[in-house]
């Protein structure tokens, strides 16, 4: 084999292998770049969540005025739940459980805590 294409298998070898370390050094640049990119967006989803579920239970509890109804209570339960926090879950139990006004407001601003937090992360 002469000096020239001995050279050239050289160049070209060099040549693939940068190219693939730069690919590879890519594939591990882009992959930080979407787990970022996921977590902000679930982030997002879950403030999403919380604030769908506070302006529910402004609409229908706070600024209600009677009672709150099967419908509107199943609706509450159900967009708590899809918050998927154990904490706020909990916090909603005790709210809806209390048994005298100085309990329910304990609970609400316990409640309201929390979802407040939720936000904020």
């Amino acid at each position: 084999m002469s000096t020239q294409k001995k050279t050239l298998h050289f160049v070209l070898i060099t040549i693939i292998v940068l190219a693939l370390v730069f690919l590879g050094w890519q594939y591990i640049s882009l992959s930080q770049k979407l787990q970022v990119a996921e977590k902000v967006v679930a982030g997002q989803q879950t403030n999403k969540k919380v604030l769908a579920f506070s302006e529910l239970f402004v609409t229908n509890v706070l600024q209600g005025g009677s009672s709150v109804s099967f419908d509107q209570r199943l609706q509450l339960e159900n967009a708590v739940r899809d918050i998927n926090d154990p904490k706020i879950y909990a916090a909603w139990q005790n709210f809806t459980n209390a048994k005298d006004q100085a309990q329910i407001q304990q609970n609400f601003y316990v409640l309201f805590s929390l979802l407040l937090k939720k936000i904020e992360a």
